[in-house]
């Protein structure tokens, strides 16, 4: 059964497929192999959808694509040019800083890679950038997005495995600002190699205090997000309903940039974006439910504990098992498939649960740069016209540095671990 899945998985996807379809077509196989009623089909893939704290991923889509439109990005990127901008490889630390300010109000690598790719590549090249580096760390810096909170992985993880999204979005801190300071430090090396320029213009008290005045009301939207769920004052869900709310005052009376023409252009990509992610979590339940009926994520995980029961090398296990599902298969529904079975594992050696879900996102989020199906990397390739090998390549020193990144953060837990501890997560 397991090979007869697999084997359709990887034709379909090697088809071209969409991997919401190429789940469905698999799990389809399944159930004609278990002589199941194909009624399954529509009842796991409603019950995978019909989820309250789901409602927040439509929510946080929309805030990403107003704060695009509605001139938020361009205010954010050009206040963080002030603050990095005069450092070697200005326009790369700009790219990587406005990434990490971007990731804090959608929580999606793919809205923060389809902003920065097109405001800040083109700008980037034609200061001396080369297209590649340009692309690479624009990929990379995205990967944030779903790290700092708030955080759509985070959310479908919450769902999923029952873990506070609450405790999620703060267990992520500390790995999403080490993310961005092992990306600045990797691109200031690259930059004094290459001789790449910097912001010539000075910083004066006037220019840093018009951007940063600028860019403020942006800046309170994920102190809004995150103070009112830490404070009880709403859910998550109820917390991206208010990010769409505060995203569309600033387009509309802030900043004054967003029209009606905008908003229902708007409406319409988000509705798109949102249509494919929960098609892909709506098949990958069915999915996870054809995985449960045929015993294999209890097989899995006792094959696990069957080679060992060293939660050090559990975790390297789970790490390499996960690097490599990433590279096949779209973040939410490895999410939705394999966290419960995953979480049982790491539960069973000792491993603190919030500390493995964080993990497990940060893994989901390196799969975002791996081919083939990088999905950061397709997006940046679809924005600039580069290949998808020659993004690959310039890549792979920022997928160093993620994997890294990933490694202190699975073998220290107290850098997960300590902020959820102090609001009592724990």
């Amino acid at each position: 059964m397991l090979l007869t899945l697999a084997v359709v998985f990887l034709a379909s996807l090697a088809l071209g497929v969409p991997v919401a379809f190429c789940l469905g077509f698999t799990s389809l196989a399944a159930l004609l192999m278990m002589d199941e009623p194909l009624v399954i089909l529509a009842q796991r893939m409603f019950t995978g959808m019909d989820s309250f704290p789901l409602m927040a991923v439509p929510f946080f889509v929309l805030a990403g694509d107003l704060m695009n439109r509605g001139g938020t990005t361009r205010r954010l990127i050009d206040f963080a040019n002030v603050l990095v901008g005069r450092i070697p490889g200005g326009l790369a630390h700009t790219n990587i800083v406005a990434s990490m300010f971007f990731g804090g109000i959608s929580g999606s690598a793919v809205a923060d890679a389809a902003a920065m790719g097109t405001i800040l590549v083109p700008g980037m090249v034609r200061k001396g950038y080369t297209p590649g580096f340009s692309a690479a760390v624009t990929a990379a810096s995205s990967t944030m997005g779903p790290i700092i909170p708030p955080s759509i992985f985070m959310v479908i993880m919450g769902v999923t495995t029952g873990l506070s999204i609450g405790g999620l979005f703060l267990a992520g801190i500390v790995p999403g600002l080490l993310l961005g300071a092992a990306m600045m430090a990797l691109s200031y090396v690259i930059a004094v190699r290459r001789r790449y320029p910097r912001e010539e213009a000075p910083v004066t008290l006037r220019r840093f205090w018009h951007d940063f005045r600028s860019a403020g009301p942006a800046l309170v939207a994920p102190l809004i997000i995150l103070g009112g769920i830490l404070g009880g004052v709403f859910t998550p869900t109820e917390a991206a309903a208010v990010a769409v709310l505060y995203a569309l005052f600033l387009g509309l009376v802030v900043y004054r940039e967003l029209s009606l023409r905008d908003l229902y252009e708007v409406l319409t990509s988000s509705g798109v974006t949102t249509a494919v992610l929960l098609m892909i979590i709506g098949m990958a339940n069915i999915f996870a439910w054809v995985l449960t009926a045929e015993e294999i994520p209890q097989k899995i995980a006792e094959a696990m504990l069957g080679l060992t029961s060293n939660p050090y090398l559990i975790l390297l296990l789970i790490n390499a098992f996960l690097i490599f599902i990433g590279m096949f298969l779209e973040g939410g529904a490895a999410i939705i498939i394999l966290a419960p079975t995953l979480l049982k594992v790491a539960e069973a050696v000792g491993i603190e649960p919030l500390h493995f879900g964080l993990m497990m996102v940060l893994n989901i989020v390196v799969g975002l740069l791996t081919p083939p199906l990088g999905v950061c990397l397709f997006v940046v390739c679809g924005v600039t016209g580069l290949s998808l090998g020659r993004i690959t390549k310039a890549v792979l020193p920022f997928l160093a540095v993620e994997f890294a990144v990933l490694l202190l953060v699975t073998y220290v837990p107290a850098l997960v671990l300590a902020i959820p501890r102090w609001f009592g997560y724990l």
